[in-house]
């Protein structure tokens, strides 16, 4: 039998991560605690050892939530990092200047949500910002002037979803919401002009549409599109005719990302993510650096930093058993250096490997997912959990999971599931998905289950299903709808009222809801179909214990969700536990609220299933 990996060391804070190169290449931030809290600190880069450790400093000092994303501004002289209070999502912007530590709230209104719109080293000294200010539905575009701190309205929004800014810093892009869940794609030729059309995305495309950037000479967009096809595909749009080309495809799997000069803003790298990362080189200028750094660690890279020479990268390595890996990459000589592990404890102990699988579910859709193997334990007959990813418009996805891990450690097979409505694997099959929540969605878990029974890999009286957000709502559906496939429940944040869930989305999500009501249901037209597909409707049919977790302050799915099932379960006397938190939103941003969670849902699951469990 394995060592069993503590809970600190799997949900406690990292050690460091998501590092950051300055522009000039000078310094690097991190993210890392500070009397047990996520705080900013910088260091001196460059020289022989790469990083000045022993004159590394933290440059703020919170003590509540932690900061969990920064980025540099392009003058070199600030951080600019975003905040809230008590999860409630209501982001400000704040900068801090890691010479002087002095630490601004660059955004200093009650109850708004700040979203940076755009940066550019040709404009170093400002910085785009969307702020709901005004109308808390619309984000209206401000200029912030970093020396000063000014903040100036530019365009008042009329009712655009987004904004993108050409590398002047002049807004020339405005996406276009439509009541039938499309968008018009809209542009305009300079910020004295008016914005007019461009192109159309269908509702059917919607999801797998991204404008990414403008051209440097701001003559064309890059775009991830499904336009003509069905997975997303990367194209270049010419702004004067509106003539799209495509740069890459794949016939099996959209488009993820693409790596762009920092320049010219042409693509070089494009990564497309099936049940690995692959990547399509467009610049041969870039085709031995990505070898160089493929040859560094086995893990899949991503570029997650650059300085505005192009010398030095910084690369992050995911792997499945094992730390997220940071490294520094010399483009001049083609080497790389080891910057730090993230969770290097980790290293002390067996992890397992991930492994992909896909299944036909019960209509022939082909579903695929991943799978984990507890050390030491074989491959038949074993407790499992099926681990419900949330969105449901994203995916899982290969690499270190820390849920994954903790659940193999434990005993479990933990089992992934890309059911349909998942992004990736291309526009007909996330449209699978609509109107299916609680339906075929919950359907593809169920097969999964059955495929690993099948498989001999899962005792079929010792499945647990497990999830937050929308895999909240699924362990949710799996008690109430299908309580003989699953012998208990751990749901997270989960709604457990499809048209209350809708009736209270946040403000801000308003200029896109035609696509949610696409995905679920009209809460004004289908108010009997969206009950019929909501736990709460169906909580007396619950016959297996649940664990149910809320943050008090979540403003995705409030607290009521959670509270009208747990009343609804006290009521029916169905056994129950429900953990509140008062300090959080959607998720467990603080360690000891990580740790505490985790250590009551382990504790039910070794009662339910058998596992292991930490004392």
């Amino acid at each position: 039998m394995v060592d069993l990996i503590p809970r600190s060391v799997l949900f406690g804070n990292p050690e460091r991560t998501s590092p950051q190169i300055s522009p000039d290449g000078s310094a690097l931030a991190w993210i890392a605690p500070r009397d047990g809290v996520l705080n900013l600190w910088v260091a001196p880069a460059g020289g022989e050892p790469g990083v000045d450790w022993a004159a590394a400093r933290p440059v703020t000092e919170d003590t509540d939530r932690g900061i969990r994303a920064f980025a540099w501004a392009r003058d070199g002289r600030h951080v600019l990092y975003v905040q809230d209070v008590g999860g409630d999502e209501n982001w400000r912007l704040y900068d801090v200047d890691p010479e002087s530590l002095e630490r601004r709230d660059l955004t200093p209104f009650e109850g708004i949500h700040a979203t940076i719109i755009g940066t550019s080293k040709r404009r170093p000294d400002e910085v785009l910002v969307g702020i709901n200010a005004d109308n808390p539905q619309l984000h209206d575009v401000y200029r912030l002037h970093l020396a000063s701190g000014e903040l100036v309205k530019e365009i008042e929004n009329p009712g655009y979803a987004g904004w993108l800014a050409d590398e002047d810093l002049v807004v020339r892009c405005a996406i276009d919401p439509l009541p039938d869940g499309s968008f018009n794609v809209l542009v305009r030729d300079s910020g004295a002009d008016e914005f007019r059309f461009l192109l159309a995305v269908p509702a059917e495309d919607a999801t797998s549409t991204d404008v990414v950037s403008f051209s440097g000479d701001g003559r064309s967009l890059l775009m991830i599109s499904s336009a003509g096809a069905d997975t997303g595909r990367l194209t270049r749009v010419d702004l004067a005719t509106g003539e799209s080309t495509v740069l890459a495809e794949d016939p099996d799997a959209d488009v993820s990302g693409a790596l762009l000069d920092p320049d010219t803003r042409d693509p070089q790298i494009v990564m497309v993510l099936k049940d690995r990362m692959t990547y399509i080189v467009l610049d041969p200028s870039v085709e031995e650096d990505l070898k160089a750094v493929r040859a560094l660690h086995p893990g899949d890279p991503s570029i997650s930093g650059r300085d505005e020479a192009d010398t030095t990268w910084l690369v992050a390595f995911n792997v499945d058993a094992g730390s997220i890996t940071y490294f520094t990459y010399d483009r001049g000589t083609k080497t790389g250096r080891l910057l730090f592990s993230a969770r290097p404890a980790l290293a002390a102990y067996e992890l397992a490997p991930m492994e992909p699988f896909s299944f036909s579910a019960r209509d022939g859709l082909v579903i695929h997912g991943y799978v984990t193997f507890p050390p030491g334990l074989g491959r038949t007959g074993l407790p499992a959990v099926v681990d419900v990813h949330g969105g449901p418009q994203v995916r899982d996805t290969w690499g270190y999971n820390p849920e994954a891990q903790w659940l193999a450690n434990r005993g479990y097979l933990c089992v992934q599931v890309n059911y349909r409505g998942s992004t990736g694997y291309g526009k007909a099959f996330v449209a699978a998905g609509d109107r299916e929540w609680g339906g075929k969605m919950h359907d593809d878990l169920v097969d999964a289950v059955g495929y690993a029974v099948a498989q001999g890999w899962a005792d079929p009286a010792k499945v647990a299903i497990y999830g937050g957000s929308y895999g909240g709502y699924a362990a949710l559906v799996g008690a109430a709808f299908t309580p003989d496939v699953f012998c208990c429940a751990v749901d997270i944040v989960g709604p457990s009222n499809l048209k209350t869930l809708l009736e209270t989305i946040p403000p801000y999500w308003a200029p896109m809801i035609a696509q949610l009501y696409r995905r679920v249901g009209n809460p004004e037209t289908d108010a009997e179909f969206l009950w019929s597909r909501s736990p709460l409707s169906r909580a007396r049919d619950i016959r297996i214990p649940l664990l149910i977790a809320q943050g008090a302050n979540d403003p995705r799915v409030k607290q009521a969700e959670s509270e009208q099932i747990v009343a609804a379960l006290t009521e029916a006397g169905i056994d129950h536990e429900y953990m509140l938190f008062p300090d959080e939103g959607h998720g467990f941003a603080k360690p000891e609220n990580r740790i505490k969670f985790y250590t009551a849902a382990e504790r039910f699951l070794a009662k339910y299933l058998g596992g292991r469990y930490e004392d």
